[in-house]
């Protein structure tokens, strides 16, 4: 049994591919080349986008999806659970996707080829068919962060935490580095125009990425740079109070070799930030703004002479 993510090799396979976060994973690892696949119950633009780049799709979350796993060499059947209609579109593309996938996994040895590495996010009903088949068979089970933890660590990890704005900050702080000439890698927990999508792999070591807090899995992630943006009880099906919220991200902010934090929230303030930044100037943080205007389509930022735009990037 694993005890950590094996990125050097061993086939992952996604149960509920298709989500916003586990997909960005899903594309990061099949563009690093390795072996990935994936279930989900209906078909999308997100799921296609895997398919496009090589990802196998199972149309369903069946124990059987598993059963491919441990033929030699691997046997990939079409999944019957999406619409005919759905399956004539694409039925050729897959044919010629089967192939290529077939052809990715053939290097690998019985033992690897064996059992997969199951990737699942919180949404993943413990009682999910799919679910089970993996326990029953040894597989080793992941949640969704620690695959996100591990990138962070092999990386220069920039992650970007916070109850609001995290999807848009990482998405900005993605796009300035992009536009640098810095080549990150970027998971966003949105689809941004600028990378056509919800992640993009780049050759630096640079890696931004959103970093959740909502099912306590912050507390995984390790960065050399970590941003806060606000702290709040958002969500009570986790937690039971705020204070059990402000410890993870207390819990987060020891880890990040550098934090930063908007200061115009409290408990960001507490938390003492390497590089504070705020929109109340009174706060005397290490960045602010003056003269923002504000327009039906766009804010306007006037840093001393130079006006800035805020673009939407998602």
């Amino acid at each position: 049994m694993l005890s950590s993510v094996d990125f050097s090799g061993r086939p992952f396979h996604f149960i509920g591919i298709g989500g916003i976060g586990m997909s960005a994973l899903a594309y990061v690892l099949t563009k690093r080349k390795l072996p990935v696949f994936g279930s989900d119950l209906c078909l999308n633009h997100i799921t296609q986008r895997l398919q496009d780049n090589g990802v196998h799709v199972f149309w369903n979350q069946d124990a059987a999806n598993l059963q491919a796993f441990q033929s030699e060499p691997l046997n990939l059947p079409h999944s019957v659970a999406a619409p005919s209609a759905v399956i004539e579109q694409h039925v050729d593309r897959q044919s010629s996707l089967d192939l290529e996938v077939e052809e990715r996994v053939k290097p690998l040895s019985a033992a690897s080829s064996g059992l997969p590495q199951i990737i699942c996010s919180t949404a993943i009903n413990p009682a999910n068919p799919e679910y089970q088949a993996a326990l029953e068979l040894g597989c080793p089970v992941f949640h969704r962060s620690d695959v996100l933890a591990a990138l962070i660590q092999e990386s220069y990890g920039i992650a970007v935490a916070g109850t609001h704005g995290k999807t848009t900050t990482s998405s900005m702080i993605g796009y300035l580095l992009l536009q640098a000439g810095l080549d990150p890698t970027i998971v966003v927990g949105g689809e941004v125009n600028a990378w056509e999508g919800n992640a993009r792999v780049g050759e630096s070591q640079y890696l931004v990425a959103e970093a959740d807090e909502s099912d306590g899995s912050l507390v995984k992630f390790a960065p050399q740079v970590g941003i806060i943006t606000n702290i709040e009880l958002d969500h009570p099906d986790h937690y039971a109070t705020l204070d059990e919220v402000i410890q993870t991200f207390k819990t987060f902010a020891v880890q990040c070799q550098t934090l930063i934090g908007c200061i115009d929230h409290a408990e960001v303030r507490r938390l003492e930030p390497t590089i504070s930044y705020a929109l109340e100037s009174e706060l005397g943080a290490d960045y602010t703004v003056e003269q923002v205007k504000y327009s039906a389509m766009v804010r306007r930022l006037k840093f001393g002479s130079v006006v800035r735009l805020s673009a939407n990037f998602i």
